[in-house]
């Protein structure tokens, strides 16, 4: 049974959401993250349903079954890799191949996948830092923090991003931030959690809304 471009942006959207907590994910969550009104995203959960590819239990919020989950994880399988190809092959930069990814993703074909895949010589993380799941459907994960917990005169090598929206990814630019970037934790305001940072020769001080959104691990 195929999927619709709709179903599938709404199978995704329910998988990210679900990596964030235990429990169900709730219409309202969706709704939120998708743009959509509840009513609608209540016909969508039906549908869905319907089709075993999730369960939806009411006041108790949303599950993927395995076979959304698999539905979902290969989707951003698909998404990731072709973020990859835009960046290596093609000269993308990583703030403008979201977009184009997001219609890209939704090629059925799976040889051109797996192809893709083997042509790129089977990446692990797209240009964001975010793991690459395998055709399995495994995701191996990586051990990470916000740069905002991060602990002073120590240095972390940046290794991804939360916020992957385009402005984002220009301000990192902007300071010459990007995956595999060495930070190193000079002083830490206690008023405002700001923190006080070495790139290289460079000192600059980033806000608690940069930092929560940059992944690090230490060097």
């Amino acid at each position: 049974m195929t999927t619709t471009l709709t179903e599938e942006n709404y199978l995704k959207a329910i998988y990210h959401l679900s990596q964030k907590k235990e429990s169900g994910v709730s219409t309202n969550a969706i709704a939120q993250k998708i743009d959509a009104k509840a009513s609608s995203v209540t016909d969508m959960l039906k549908k869905l349903a319907e089709k075993n590819l999730l369960t939806y239990i009411k006041y108790k919020g949303v599950t993927l079954t395995e076979k959304g989950r698999l539905t979902a994880v290969d989707i951003i399988r698909k998404h990731r890799l072709w973020e990859v190809f835009l960046v290596d092959k093609l000269n993308f930069s990583w703030d403008e191949v979201h977009d184009v990814a997001e219609q890209l993703e939704h090629i059925k074909s799976q040889k051109l996948i797996n192809e893709l895949d083997a042509f790129l010589d089977f990446p692990t993380h797209d240009p964001h830092g975010d793991p690459i799941p395998d055709k399995e459907g495994q995701i191996k994960r990586t051990n990470k923090i916000v740069l905002s917990k991060a602990e002073l005169n120590e240095t972390y090598t940046c290794v991804g991003v939360l916020d992957s929206s385009s402005e984002f990814l220009k301000y990192l630019d902007k300071h010459d931030i990007k995956i595999g970037s060495e930070l190193w934790i000079k002083e830490k305001e206690e008023f405002d959690q700001s923190l006080t940072i070495q790139i290289r020769d460079k000192v600059m001080t980033m806000s608690k809304a940069i930092t929560s959104n940059i992944y690090v691990k230490k060097s």
